[in-house]
């Protein structure tokens, strides 16, 4: 196999050089979560295509590190390899440190893909290998290039650049730090005001950013030999408001350049996205006291979605109900007649219907089509050859999001194709009960999406069920469809729920070889009164798409979980109704009609 040919190369390579082990993240420079191919380097030496993912290799015994949403795809994509699985975050997981404690006393990595946070975990001796694949990678992609356009926010909401920069100034005054180096390309993207496409599904830029008091460098690896008038635009706006365009691989000789104006000069780095390459070049050119680590302050104030862009978000997913009420009803109506529709069809469907809707930019992540079995995948990469065939009968899940000059959607919506087992309605009902419990929470100022988790999975907690993935994540602005610093989720983070934070609320149950379900709206934090207890918050929901009800057992759901249902069904199809086709628009009638009752 091809997967065990390449491994006992890089063993070659780890016997020329006494390494005792590699490690390769499944990330890039950057700590992207969805690398560029040129870094998806664990599906090239593996085979494993999901999204998280590390791979250590050792002389006897190579092993695939991922979490609970990616136990059966990892199963089915390593059998044959001799690649075995390490599960994570479950009773008793050893993390990859951990597990090289006692077996390895040299470790090798490409320190472009790790950051220092990740390497600073380990023990012994650490050897940095930039683009260690390369000798072994024969037709390794290059690092992407794609054209550059900088965002109108009088149109489309946002703060300008010019004041973005102001603000991280001010910020760096207050610390007392004469140089930020930004290399999250979600950060870099949101101060700069600038989109691209050089990440699939991410509308990202691969780049640097070196912010000074008087300066600002963004390095980006440009094509000297076309560059298209849309970017050439782009860059001459940077240019504008003060904002050096350099070459990618510049900011190494720049850090050179900064530490040499001064004895005292002071950087501000964080050690979670940082990759560990560059932080050594740091630590060559800055003595360590004048090297500042923490938390980026472009995670929690990019988090907090303005005015304008929270009004634009509105009506977003408004236009993206549109397209999903287009894909079900056409869904439904074709699987009815008797044609046969694969998972694949019905993915590419939905994608030409979000097409239609202006300011599309593509998909904000990879279409999750999956019937039946395939469902009970969380991460189910629908396959385009081969997919199966949707039936009248049984549970489909599509979990799909849209990206858009006014905001990123993300939905996920669990249909009843027609007659469902019992164990399925339950199931059914119970995540959206779970969802619905979240969906309706009224929390003081200061609480953290850790301590509201239990609300979303205790419907599940009583029939002894859970699933093993969080229940919510943060979502860009045109932006990464996953984004920090808040989460909803059991693992603790203090960070708490601020009013303009978008995020998703999407508990899910998963039996392997059976079925899945999972349930997603999203949800806008915002401010619901004070009282003589404080200051309180509550959850609005963006989400504008019907829940199916045929599948609900009303006397799982309850009496105040059924009133929020019927509400949500009815100001779905009151907003929608207007905006469709009238055969769609009757059928959604039909579908929100039906109301349950506890009785």
């Amino acid at each position: 196999m091809v997967y065990q040919d390449r491994i006992a190369q890089l063993r070659e390579m780890m016997t020329e050089n006494g390494w005792d082990a590699v490690v390769v993240s499944g990330s890039d420079p950057h700590s992207s979560e969805y690398p560029a191919p040129r870094w998806q380097q664990v599906k090239w030496l593996s085979g494993f295509t999901g999204e998280a993912g590390d791979l250590v290799v050792t002389h006897d015994h190579a092993g695939l590190w991922t979490d609970s949403r990616y136990f059966i795809q990892a199963v089915e994509q390593l059998e044959g390899t001799g690649i075995e699985l390490h599960k994570t975050r479950v009773p008793g997981a050893e993390s990859i440190p951990e597990w090289l404690s006692e077996r390895a006393q040299v470790v090798a990595l490409d320190g472009l893909c790790q950051s220092v946070g990740a390497v600073g975990e380990f023990s012994g001796s650490i050897v940095d290998v930039p683009d260690m694949l390369d000798s072994l990678w024969d037709d390794r992609p290059s690092i992407p290039v794609s054209p550059v356009t900088t965002l109108d926010v009088e149109c489309f909401g946002g703060t300008p650049r010019p004041q973005k920069i102001e603000w991280l100034r001010k910020w760096m005054l207050l610390q007392g730090v004469d140089r930020v180096l930004l290399t999250s390309l979600d950060e870099i993207a949101w101060v700069l005001n600038v989109r691209g496409c050089d990440i699939e599904y991410n509308p990202l830029v691969i780049s640097y950013l070196l912010v000074s008091q008087d300066s600002v460098k963004w390095f980006v690896k440009k094509d000297v030999d076309y560059l298209d008038p849309d970017t050439e635009d782009s860059f001459n706006e940077l240019v504008a408001d003060g904002v050096a365009v350099e070459d990618y691989d510049g900011v190494f000789y720049a850090l050179k350049d900064f530490s040499g104006e001064s004895s005292a000069v002071r950087i501000f780095v964080d050690p979670s996205t940082v990759n560990y390459h560059i932080y050594s070049h740091i630590l060559e050119n800055y003595p360590d006291e004048f090297i500042i680590r923490g938390v980026s302050p472009v995670i929690l104030e990019k988090s907090v979605k303005t005015a304008e862009e929270i009004g634009h978000l509105r009506q977003t997913y408004i236009e993206d109900g549109v397209a999903m009420e287009r894909f079900l009803y056409w869904l439904e109506t074709e699987v009815a007649s008797g044609k046969e529709v694969t998972e694949w069809e019905a993915s590419e469907k939905l994608t030409s219907l979000r097409a239609e809707i202006p300011g599309y930019r593509g998909n904000s992540f990879e279409n999750i089509s999956a019937y039946g079995p395939g469902a009970a995948l969380p991460h189910y990469s629908t396959p385009q050859v081969g997919s199966a065939v949707i039936r009248p009968y049984g549970l489909y899940l599509v979990d799909s999001g849209g990206q858009y000059l006014t905001g990123t959607t993300d939905i996920t919506r669990t249909v009843p194709m027609g007659e469902c087992t019992y164990i399925e309605k339950e199931d059914y009902t119970l995540v959206l009960k779970g969802m619905i419990d979240l969906s309706m929470a009224v929390f003081p100022r200061g609480t953290a999406g850790c301590q509201l988790d239990a609300l979303a999975r205790m419907p599940l907690w009583r029939a002894r069920r859970n699933f093993g993935h969080g229940t919510g994540h943060g979502i860009g602005y045109y932006l990464c469809v996953h984004e920090g610093p808040q989460s909803i989720r059991y693992q603790y983070n203090p960070q708490p729920l601020l009013p303009g934070m978008v995020t998703s609320n999407e508990p899910g149950i998963y039996r392997e070889g059976m079925h899945g379900v999972r349930h997603e709206n999203i949800v806008l934090c915002r401010e619901a009164g004070t009282s003589e207890f404080g200051d309180w918050l509550e959850f609005e929901t963006l989400t504008c798409c019907h829940i199916d009800t045929s599948a609900v057992l009303p006397e799982l759901l309850g009496p105040e979980a059924l009133g929020w249902l019927n509400r949500y069904n009815s100001r779905v199809y009151e907003t929608l109704a207007p905006l469709l086709p009238d055969e769609v628009a009757l059928w959604l009638r039909q579908k929100t009609e039906i109301k349950c009752s506890g009785a």
